[in-house]
């Protein structure tokens, strides 16, 4: 509403007159402010009922502002602001409402927005809600280790919602087991194949004998799911890899796990410590008989070194050094077996305080007709040995009159021996 005077009509005095068009002036801006601030009231108490957000803002008095300098004519425009305004938009803003365009931002109007919305958590990318895991599938699978008995028990379950491989959109899954670091096939255990489904039942333990401490600190064991085919080459699925330091003795744990893509295996492993499989070695003093008693047990997971992937094992055993040579031993052969049972025991008679000094060499070799036998694998028990190995060897120097049985690995190379028969 605009206030205007008529300017034709003056009073006596020049000053009366020009005073009455201003008073006419602020007796209309004053009405004008009087019927805003009622209905900023009004809004102010909607407002309030609706986010109750205004009340102590409303408590401050009205202030005037003036929108643009006064024109230079009589007339003036007047607009007033209440506090509560910035406020009301930035709650209309903040439920995603906009009470409606208004003036642009000018002196003393905060031109911030509310934070827009944060989107939900989403699965990571890394973890078990993986695309790996919807594409590839999931295995149910329990290990132990007992170490009374240096065995290592993995129970495979079952998986479920394996990738079809074949046409028919199912597959013929099986479960392949490989202790790392170790590239010989000794150190592979696989299940049965179940044909012509996705969701696999096994209910099958492997086991891996001759597992040590040592083995369990640093071996990682890799479970794999394969797809079996007749005419051609197997087919990966996915894997998974489990630490065995994260197992503890003779408690069993189980998993639930999400198969991954195929994961590389360290190339830069020394060939020279390539595993060959285990054996299991008894060492005596005797007292009565002033000799050292070698036992060789047994064997298990030995390289297949024969077509029918067999091999005919035996193992020679020498105490080095050997001057007369006359410290080579040799047990029965075992036909058709990679874990072969021998159960023989040799005696070389020596004084116990020369022990310090001697070095035992173990070598397992395949029995071959008509050409020269295959050198499977061997250890190296003595002062120069390490881990397992040197512990075994001290072990029987302290304790006489003791029988003290180890689990060893068997590598394909030792140390200055000559590898042939």
């Amino acid at each position: 509403m605009i206030c205007q005077n008529d300017a034709t009509g003056s009073d006596e005095g020049g000053s009366s007159g020009s005073f009455r068009p201003v008073l006419h002036t602020f007796l209309c801006a004053g009405s004008v402010l009087a019927h805003r601030y009622v209905s900023c009231v009004n809004g102010a108490q909607k407002v309030r009922a609706r986010a109750g957000r205004c009340g102590s803002l409303l408590s401050s008095p009205p202030v005037l502002r003036r929108v643009s300098d006064p024109p230079s004519s009589a007339h003036v425009s007047v607009r007033w602001k209440c506090p509560c305004t910035p406020d009301v938009d930035q709650l209309f803003g903040a439920y995603g409402a906009s009470p409606g365009p208004g003036p642009g931002p000018g002196p003393g109007r905060s031109t911030a927005r509310p934070p827009a919305k944060l989107p939900e958590d989403e699965p990571d990318a890394d973890g078990y809600e993986s695309d790996d895991c919807t594409a590839l599938g999931t295995l149910d699978f329990s290990l132990l280790y007992d170490q009374e008995n240096n065995a290592l028990h993995c129970t495979i379950s079952k998986a479920k919602g394996l990738k079809p491989m074949d046409h028919n959109g199912l597959a013929d899954p099986y479960v392949k087991l490989h202790l790392l670091p170790g590239a010989s096939k000794a150190n592979k255990l696989r299940t049965k194949t179940l044909r012509n489904t996705l969701n696999p039942t096994w209910n099958e333990t492997l086991t891996y004998y001759g597992i040590t401490d040592e083995d369990m600190i640093r071996k990682t064991l890799r479970i794999s799911v394969c797809d079996e085919d007749k005419f051609r080459h197997n087919e990966f699925i996915g894997e998974t890899r489990v630490p065995l330091k994260k197992l503890k003795p003779n408690h069993t744990k189980t998993f639930s796990i999400c198969l991954e893509k195929q994961l590389p295996v360290d190339k830069t492993e020394d060939k020279s410590l390539e595993e060959r499989g285990r054996i299991l070695i008894s060492l005596k003093y005797s007292s009565q008989k002033q000799g050292l008693l070698v036992g060789i047990v047994r064997c298990a997971h030995l390289a297949a070194m024969d077509a029918n992937g067999y091999s005919d094992p035996y193992v020679k055993t020498y105490l080095k050094p050997d001057v007369d040579k006359k410290s080579k031993h040799k047990t029965a052969v075992k036909k058709k077996t990679l874990n072969p049972e021998f159960n023989e025991e040799f005696c070389y008679e020596i004084k116990h305080g020369d022990l310090a000094k001697k070095t035992l060499e173990i070598t397992v070799w395949d029995y071959d007709i008509g050409k020269s036998n295959d050198f499977i694998g061997g250890v190296v028990l003595g002062i120069n040995a390490k881990g397992e190995r040197l512990k075994h060897w001290f072990d029987c120097l302290k304790n006489k009159d003791k029988r003290i049985e180890r689990w060893h690995t068997l590598t394909n190379e030792l140390p200055g021996a000559v590898l042939s028969d």
